[in-house]
Parts: structure tokens; C-alpha cells; sequence
């Protein structure tokens, strides 16, 4: 008779689905490339579930409105081809091109093919998306801003304030247009900034935006983003990755659009021969952990941060999956 085994089964809790609302790449796949495979996409979404996120937008960051275009109607015929795309990529995220172009406020974005906000593009991105357009990122200093935002508004897609350099004055005209978010708060900005006066300050003052935090340690040092989060309503923070090719996979050189990258061992994603970031190799279930650590949150209040807070803003129904027990 063989010995009972000792080894004791690992406990587990359901919880809903994780949902990030910014994942430019994933598990050496870079979603800015026009020729993602339906294999590679199919091998991302995979991965992403490993690491507990089941939902995604998709998100898509500046090049020229041709080309976001292609690049959703490609994306769009994988989705129509496989449920696994499908049920993942329950949206897109338009990350520019309405960004700002100043030096550090365009990020890691090429200001070259940053353009005003025009409806007439919107409209046609949201065309090639088929509908699901649910979020996108805009500078509301830009001229035009405050009808693309509107515009938005009454297709029921989200709007988010990043890579902004904007005023107490344009920020309100945004609101009122219907913005209620603030992308990656705390980056996109340059190193220097004024001490008091500055874009930060402005928008975590503004009780009417949701912020999306990364929390790596990277993007917001922890102390920065216990801070944050303190000075937003209860309700006003969710948590996202901003994710890149690198998140779930190994060290090494990896893509983002036009930009190639390095990541190290300590996690940084880095454009090569520059300091400034590039999107981050995080995944989303350990910035949860991060999250509950930093900021003392149980585990359950953290994870809701990731998930049904999120899923909320854009009426998404997560299911509810095994993971590991704390």
C-alpha cells in the first residue's frame, strides 16, 4: 500500500478577477506592433491570467490616428477570432495622441506625432474599434480638448487627464466636460517641477478625478504613494500597471512601439541610453500585495483596488477565480 501523502493542499479564496485599465504589452508581446499575431495575443492573455488578471484595456499609446486605426481593427479581428482575446480584452485605451508635447510632460510618447484633439478622428478611431473605445487620456490644455471630451462623454467612454502640464482654470473646463479620471498620477511630468504650484498638486486636489496609482515602487516611491492615496476620497484610487512587453517575463530588451528598452534585474523598465521610464514589468496581483503593504490595507481592500473598484467605472462583470490564500 502506497504511504499517505503529507504534503497539505494549498488553501484558496475566490475573488474577483483583477482589471487593468492600462496594459501596453505583455509576456514579451508589445500590443503597439501592427503585426501582433493572434498566437502571441492568445500567449499574453494566458499569461495575464496566470497572474490573476482576467480583464484588460488594451492600451494603445501616440502614433499617428492612421495607425491607431489599423491597429484596432487588427486587434478587433483577433478579438472576433478567439473568445480567450475576447473575454480579456474587454476594451481599448487610447493613450494620445492628445497628449502634451513639452519636454518630460510627453513621457516616453513621441512628441512628433502628438496632434490637437479633433472630433473627427475620435470619431473614426471609435469607428474602428467597433464601440469599444472605453477610455481615453488626453492634455485638456490642448485646443479642442473640451469637445473631444464631450464627444467622448456621449459615446459613454471615459476620460482621463495625463501627460499634462494643464491649469486650475483647464482643469475645471475639463470636469465639466466630463473627465473624471487622472492617468498614472504622480508621472508623466518632469523630474523638476515648481515646489507648490504644479500639475501634481492640481489634480490630486480635485476631489472629482479618480487617480490611477502604479504601485512599484518605481513610478511612485512608497512613501509618495501612501501620501497619494491619502489625499484622495475614499473611492477616488484604483490601482493599475501601465504594463509593457516586460511585465511577466524575464530581464532583457524589449519594445514599446518605437522605443527600445532595457529592463535589469531590479525591474526598471528603462529606455536604453536614457534615464527616463518606459512603462513598468509589473504585474498587476503584485502591485495588490504591494499595495496592501504600503498603504495597510487588508488583502480584500487592496485586491478591490485592482479589481471591482475598476470594473465598476465600465460596467464590466469580473468572474470569480481561486487565488491563493494570505
Amino acid at each position: 500500500m502506497p504511504a499517505k501523502s503529507t504534503l497539505q493542499p494549498v488553501p484558496t479564496v475566490l475573488r474577483p478577477a483583477l482589471f487593468d485599465l492600462q496594459v501596453n504589452g505583455f509576456a514579451g508581446v508589445d500590443f503597439q506592433r501592427t503585426d501582433v499575431s493572434a498566437a502571441g495575443m492568445r500567449h499574453a492573455c494566458g499569461r495575464l491570467r496566470a497572474h490573476a488578471t482576467h480583464r484588460i484595456l488594451l492600451t494603445l499609446i501616440t502614433d499617428k490616428p492612421d495607425t491607431l486605426a489599423h491597429k484596432l481593427e487588427h486587434y478587433e479581428r483577433l478579438r472576433v477570432a478567439d473568445p480567450l482575446i475576447a473575454e480579456t480584452v474587454v476594451g481599448y485605451h487610447l493613450e494620445g495622441p492628445w497628449l502634451s508635447p513639452h519636454p518630460g510632460f510627453h513621457g516616453a510618447h513621441r512628441p512628433e506625432l502628438m496632434c490637437r484633439p479633433d472630433v473627427a478622428d475620435f470619431h473614426r478611431l471609435h469607428d474602428a474599434a467597433h464601440g469599444r473605445l472605453r477610455l481615453l487620456t488626453l492634455a485638456p490644455e490642448l485646443p479642442g480638448s473640451d469637445e473631444l471630451i464631450a464627444a467622448a462623454r456621449a459615446r459613454g467612454i471615459h476620460v482621463s487627464l495625463g501627460h499634462t502640464d494643464a491649469s486650475d482654470g483647464e482643469i475645471d473646463r475639463a470636469i465639466a466636460a466630463g473627465a473624471r479620471l487622472c492617468t498614472h498620477l504622480g508621472n508623466g511630468v518632469p523630474a523638476d517641477l515648481p515646489r507648490h504650484d504644479n500639475i501634481i498638486q492640481r489634480l490630486l486636489a480635485r476631489d472629482e478625478l479618480t487617480a490611477c496609482f502604479i504601485p512599484d515602487g518605481i513610478h511612485l516611491p512608497p512613501a509618495a504613494l501612501r501620501n497619494f492615496f491619502r489625499a484622495k476620497p475614499a473611492g477616488q484610487s484604483i490601482l493599475t500597471t501601465d504594463a509593457m512587453a516586460a511585465a511577466g517575463a524575464p530581464p532583457g530588451v524589449y519594445t514599446l512601439a518605437h522605443i527600445e528598452t532595457e529592463v535589469g534585474a531590479d525591474g526598471i523598465v528603462r529606455e536604453r541610453g536614457r534615464r527616463n521610464f518606459a512603462g513598468s514589468a509589473l504585474t498587476l496581483e503584485r502591485g495588490v500585495a504591494h499595495a496592501a503593504g504600503w498603504l495597510g490595507l487588508g488583502i480584500d481592500q487592496a485586491w478591490a483596488l485592482a479589481s471591482t473598484a475598476v470594473a465598476k467605472r465600465f460596467d464590466i462583470v469580473l468572474p470569480l477565480i481561486p487565488v491563493f490564500a494570505e
